[in-house]
């Protein structure tokens, strides 16, 4: 499989930080664009028990190149022990937007 110039990662955090970590990323330039859904009903097991939160989820758009720097920002502003910080390859996208991303970011 050809590795994907672009991606999606999804984070999740706490409804009051997500939009200082979205500008975070913005601001660092390993980001392009950062949707935030501001609620999203998360069920997980954490620590021998099952939780049941409310969070904001991260929807941020950049090169793939950069993943590893935009997880050291996101582990470094996260106030997570173990943040969700997923990455998906994008297969294809209107090629405008795409070069958009690669215009912004700054690999």
């Amino acid at each position: 499989m050809v590795a994907s110039k672009y991606i999606i990662i999804l984070i999740t955090a706490p409804i009051q930080d997500a939009s200082a970590i979205a500008k975070h990323l913005i601001e660092r330039h390993v980001a392009a664009c950062v949707n935030i859904i501001p609620e999203v009903r998360s069920i997980y097991y954490w620590k021998n028990e099952i939780c049941d939160d409310k969070e904001a989820l991260l929807i941020v758009k950049t090169e793939s190149i950069l993943f590893e720097r935009l997880k050291e920002e996101v582990r470094f502003i996260h106030s997570y022990e173990v943040p969700e910080i997923i990455a998906l390859p994008i297969a294809e996208g209107y090629k405008p937007y795409l070069n958009w991303i690669s215009q912004v970011v700054k690999a």
